[in-house]
């Protein structure tokens, strides 16, 4: 019984090794769109005459309707959903290193019950602003509504970018014997920067800021690569990742940003090319 074990074992090494001969030296590249979730995660707001904290902020992705030529497909729109692009190299034949941008997006819910720790005075930021009196005081965990009107208005919808490099390893599970027909397990992990363009009205103070360099990540992702022929394939994965974000922009005023730390899950599908692969 042991001698079967080890002629199984053999034959799937072998199966392993042969259908990645060929691909070290080779390109990649994919684009696809993505559904992104999170959990609450806590804001932490500083500015001249205010220093406080929303505890167990809840938010939400914000994916475009599905619109087929509209949007989706139309070349001057198509990067106006959450997307993902990818570009790789083979290192190995089993083994890829990749550059990535994966736009989410993330809204915080409006009118929420939430709790604030911290102090806001009477005139904030820079130049000197006057808030409603409501908000004025010193807070200790204080039960509080997260007013949209008056308040906070609070998003990164253009977006809640993820840059990271990447490193896949590939495993193959399927191959019919059908042309270059393949099914693939991808299992991959990544560092990344994130690149916001946070759109923040405090106080109703803010804009619709520009993307700046707010943090850093890490990630972990597995998926599934069905390589339809020898030059294309599609993909499905999917991602979870932890970001820390110390310079997020706000109101736009001299000194106003907030630090948030975003946990985030991501499942996207993709189609994509191959260049440079050996027959």
């Amino acid at each position: 019984m042991s001698k079967f074990y080890i002629l199984l074992f053999s034959c799937f090494s072998f199966f392993a090794q042969a259908q990645h001969e060929g691909r070290k030296g080779s390109f990649y590249a994919f684009w696809g769109y993505n559904r992104s979730d999170y959990p609450t995660s806590d804001i932490h707001f500083t500015g001249s005459g205010y220093d406080f904290t929303l505890d167990n902020v809840v938010a939400a992705d914000a994916p475009t309707p599905f619109d087929g030529f509209t949007t989706y497909f139309n070349p001057n729109l198509f990067s106006i959903p959450q997307f993902n692009l990818h570009a790789g190299y083979f290192i190995k034949d089993n083994l890829s290193i990749s550059l990535g941008w994966d736009h989410m997006k993330y809204v915080m819910v409006p009118d929420q019950a939430s709790h604030i720790t911290g102090n806001i005075s009477a005139q904030v930021s820079n130049p000197a602003f006057a808030i409603n009196p409501i908000y004025v005081g010193t807070y200790n965990n204080t039960p509080f509504t997260v007013a949209s009107k008056d308040f906070l208005q609070y998003e990164h919808t253009d977006g809640f970018n993820y840059a990271s490099v990447e490193l896949e390893h590939y495993t193959p599970l399927w191959n019919p014997g059908i042309g270059k027909l393949e099914l693939e397990w991808m299992n991959g992990v990544g560092l990344g920067l994130v690149v916001p363009r946070s759109d923040v009205r405090l106080f109703t103070l803010g804009r619709n800021n520009y993307w700046n360099l707010a943090g850093a990540g890490a990630s972990v992702k597995t998926g599934l690569r069905l390589n339809l022929t020898r030059l294309l394939f599609f993909e499905t994965t999917v991602k979870g990742g932890y970001t820390n974000l110390w310079d997020v922009h706000t109101t736009g005023q001299s000194g106003d940003h907030a630090e948030q730390s975003i946990w985030f899950g991501e499942i996207y599908g993709a189609l994509g090319f191959s260049f440079g692969r050996k027959k």
